[in-house]
């Protein structure tokens, strides 16, 4: 235990009316003759020069000024139109599977589906200020399938694109036996393959890739199934041209 502190006097520390009266009239007149001080320093100083306070009148520029840029060229305008004309085209004999041929939209509820746990997925979607989604997909042959999410975010106080995928790449590489490689000219994005395939009784194998990367305020996931292993090449290929799209 601590030693106990001595009782202060009931005197120490109190202050009369008298005394703080007293105190503050010193405190004014200490102000006033400060102030006065200071103004007799000042008129015995030699005066400054200053420089005017007005200033020449800059010309203003003539002419045409830059024309716009065109959506090709400009990102935000891209971004901020029909985000399923930003989806890569279904290639030519393959068929579509749960949307159409030129994309579709996918509501928040749909896409907090695709989560292991959707009410958990649907709450992180809203905390990531989630704005809309679009997706296409399509079949080519008897099993190999192709399904491309874009999502975007609002991104007003978090980055969710960016986090979105940081999600990607934790749940991807948590999975056994995969390979992962960089995405060209994408900053962070990256592509897996997963070389144990999903097996379930009464069901082919079935072998995955994935990828994963954002730009703006759009995240791009690609997911690849095949009953055989899916090549790097082939989910390189489909990520590195989705990308430039965006």
């Amino acid at each position: 235990m601590p030693e106990s502190l001595p009782e202060a006097s009931p005197r120490r520390g109190r202050r009369t009316r008298r005394t703080t009266a007293l105190i503050a009239g010193a405190a004014v007149l200490g102000v006033v003759a400060g102030t006065c001080v200071g103004y007799l320093v000042q008129a015995d100083r030699e005066p400054t020069a200053l420089p005017p306070l007005s200033q020449p009148s800059v010309a203003q520029a003539k002419g045409a000024g830059p024309e716009p840029l065109s959506a090709a060229q400009d990102r935000q305008v891209r971004a901020g139109g029909d985000l399923r004309k930003l989806l890569l085209k279904k290639p030519r004999g393959a068929r579509a599977v749960f949307y159409p041929d030129g994309g579709g939209w996918t509501s928040l509820a749909d896409y907090a589906e695709t989560y292991d746990k959707p009410a958990s997925g649907f709450a992180d979607l809203v905390a990531g200020e989630f704005r809309r989604a679009a997706a296409t997909d399509w079949r080519e042959g008897g099993h190999y399938s192709v399904e491309i999410r874009l999502v975007q975010y609002r991104q007003e106080e978090t980055l969710g694109a960016a986090d979105a995928a940081d999600g990607g790449y934790y749940w991807a590489e948590k999975e056994a036996d995969t390979d992962g490689r960089p995405i060209p000219g994408t900053g962070d994005g990256m592509a897996y393959v997963h070389n144990k395939p999903d097996t379930k009784p009464g069901y082919l194998d079935m072998y995955s890739a994935e990828a994963h990367a954002w730009r703006g305020d759009i995240a791009m996931e690609i997911w690849v199934y095949d009953t055989k292993p899916v090549p790097k090449a082939k989910i390189m290929d489909l990520a590195k041209r989705q990308m430039e799209r965006l």
